[in-house]
């Protein structure tokens, strides 16, 4: 098991990542390593999507489950506390990582191994290594300051 840090995708970045993933009503997005659940929210709010979120920290799933119960979402959210290799993510359309190079090779067997064909894997910030990333994007949340800018990685499977 290994544990990234949480390091929330800023919600430019998120919205930018799903429409580069073409995410569409009622597909289904796997978060791995799901945070405090915006990702999760954000599909499903202004994608239509299901989304399913697995993350480790018990404090972060408290918290994300919340803001879902707020929100109403219940019906189109899931958020699983646990290892993300103990979950099955073959239902999964399109996987949204932002976890480190190292983090993402260990995911890559899982996903190789699990996700059907046709599958989208959207990487914020470091690619998976011993895939041919279908595009490559530079995202800039603040054009006029610059900075800070973002990679994001398309694949499919």
């Amino acid at each position: 098991m290994f544990i990234s840090p949480f390091v929330a995708s800023p919600i430019p970045v998120v919205k930018r990542m799903l429409t580069l993933a073409e995410l569409k009503p009622n597909e289904i997005l796997y978060d791995l390593g799901a945070g405090d659940g915006r990702t999760l929210i954000i599909a499903a709010q202004e994608f239509g999507a299901r989304a399913v979120g697995i993350e480790l920290r018990e404090d972060l799933v408290k918290q994300a489950v919340q803001k879902v119960r707020e929100l109403g979402l219940q019906d189109r959210v899931k958020i699983i506390q646990g290892n993300l290799f103990d979950v099955n993510i073959n239902q999964a359309d399109v996987v949204y990582l932002y976890l480190t190079t190292s983090a993402n090779e260990k995911v890559r067997p899982k996903l190789e191994a699990e996700l059907k064909k046709g599958a989208r894997v959207v990487s914020h910030d470091y690619e998976i290594t011993k895939w041919k990333a279908v595009k490559v994007e530079r995202f800039c949340e603040n054009p006029k300051l610059g900075y800070p800018s973002h990679t994001l990685y398309l694949y499919k499977r």
